[in-house]
């Protein structure tokens, strides 16, 4: 049995707020990656919904100098000062989910033998854009979550872009709070958690704390069982967080079509129950967490003409806010697809319309009197919370095993650490102050990051971490979160 090493942890940093709290955002979809459904006036008018069909038939037209021109005006004029302003002030969002290509990454050589390889002058440019976006984005204390929504098939490119984002993140690129390495895997492919093997492997040994996001591949329960065999306490190297990716929709399959809109309002609460009985100890089961990385207002016109009396109005608000609800008890974030359309402006997969007409609502936030007003309360209670919870803690396992004594000052150091932490992610140390008053979100991979830090080994490290889950809890209740 190791002994006990020196802890290494430290106050939540900037960084760790940024990728650990809650996460309210949206997909800023159809920027480097173009997509017809959104974009109709964009894509020359012979060209499909595909980014390849999309610079081939550009590049045929007007040459590859135009198009490169062309591109970058699109990239880099996708997201104004206005946009971003009115993402952090009205919308409330902290992240940005953002769908980007294998071409994206502005690296000829690992374009031979695909399809882009013709066209890789038209991308020289395209991740300095990207990366200028995460910079301004940050700069406005939001984070972005590098979605590689577009994947020639290859798992060694898949592979390769992980490795040179991961690199670019150790070396400066701020504002990445994880890498997803796929979107909407293929659930049938033998191979799809060998590729995911593969990625965290390869992110871990440039820098473990790097959040790797896998797609539950329509297959959510089996990527549960995945993350809680990766993210265990003591991995026999240096392991990064994995977090899921899952998507809701109703609005294509024909059970959901069969549906009327109360029907489904009615299962949103019954979303994600995979998790069930999962959560709340990472010693024993290790920890999961996921984000819903695509979800909207958007229902089939089968189920709006089941409606009945009630005004389509009324129930796209009404599915919105249970999603919101929803999203924010039992996810680490959720990411509405999408912000910017022209073919569907003002609809229900419209993230400007939806927020604000109310259907989709964030965690509550709070001005800065009442922010300092409440960690005021916090400082204030903490002393009487932390003898109270140590006390219950130690009352109730002297009466259940009064021969079998406990190590309950881990419990009291977790307490401390987990009511310290929660305190800082609402005060938002380091953040902008329209980014206050958020909680832990990613618990479960928040919790695996402690546990680790904490230099704690033996039978009783589950004090510790009971001890954190209570402080947090503590916390959260005195400020009312």
């Amino acid at each position: 049995m190791a002994q006990d090493q020196p802890s290494t942890i430290i106050e939540p940093t900037a960084t760790d707020i940024l990728r650990y709290q809650y996460h309210h955002g949206t997909n800023l979809s159809a920027i480097y990656v173009a997509e017809e459904f959104l974009f109709p006036s964009r894509p020359p008018t012979n060209s499909d919904s595909s980014e390849l069909d999309a610079v081939k038939s550009s590049v045929d037209q007007i040459g590859i100098p135009a198009t490169k021109a062309k591109f970058e005006e699109r990239w880099n004029g996708a997201l104004t000062d206005a946009d971003i302003e009115w993402l952090r002030n009205e919308a409330k969002c902290t992240a940005i989910r953002l769908p980007i290509g294998y071409f994206s990454l502005s690296l000829p050589d690992l374009l031979v033998d695909t399809p882009f390889a013709l066209y890789h002058q038209v991308y020289a440019a395209c991740w300095s854009s990207i990366r200028t976006l995460v910079s301004r984005l940050r700069a406005h204390s939001m984070g972005t979550i590098i979605d590689l929504h577009a994947l020639p098939g290859d798992a060694n490119i898949g592979v390769r872009c992980c490795e040179y984002i991961a690199q670019q993140i150790q070396d400066g690129l701020e504002g990445v709070i994880g890498i997803q390495v796929v979107d909407e895997a293929d659930w049938e492919s033998d191979l799809l958690y060998e590729y995911y093997d593969d990625c965290i492997s390869t992110v871990s040994a440039i820098d473990s704390s790097i959040p790797v996001i896998i797609s539950d591949g329509r297959d959510f329960q089996r990527a549960v069982e995945y993350s809680l065999k990766k993210n265990v306490a003591y991995p026999s190297q240096p392991t990064a967080p994995v977090i899921i990716d899952t998507h809701y929709y109703w609005a294509f399959t024909d059970a959901d079509k069969a549906k009327s809109p109360q029907q489904i309002i009615a299962e949103v609460s019954n979303t994600l129950s995979e998790l069930n009985g999962r959560e709340g100890s990472v010693m024993d089961r290790g920890a999961v967490t996921a984000i819903i990385g695509e979800y909207s207002c958007a229902l089939s016109e089968d189920s709006w003409a089941k409606a009945g009396d009630t005004t389509r109005e009324e129930l796209v608000k009404q599915f919105g806010q249970a999603q919101s609800q929803q999203w924010q008890q039992r996810a680490g974030g959720a990411y509405f697809w999408t912000y910017k359309t022209d073919g569907l402006s003002g609809g229900e997969w419209d993230f400007v319309a939806q927020t604000k007409n109310k259907a989709i609502t964030t965690h509550p936030t709070y001005n800065i009197s009442s922010i300092g007003a409440l960690l005021d309360k916090a400082n204030h209670r903490k002393d009487a919370r932390m003898y109270y919870a140590v006390n219950q803690h130690v009352m109730y396992w002297e009466h259940l095993s009064p021969d079998k004594p406990g190590e309950y000052w881990r419990f009291e150091n977790g307490w401390k650490v987990g009511y310290q932490d929660a305190f800082i992610f609402f005060e938002g140390r380091g953040m902008q102050a329209v980014q206050q008053g958020n909680k832990i979100g990613n618990l479960e991979v928040w919790l695996l990051k402690r546990i680790r830090e904490s230099g704690f080994y033996g039978p009783y490290v589950w004090e510790f971490e009971q001890g954190m889950r209570r402080g947090i809890k503590d916390f959260e209740s005195v400020v009312g979160i």
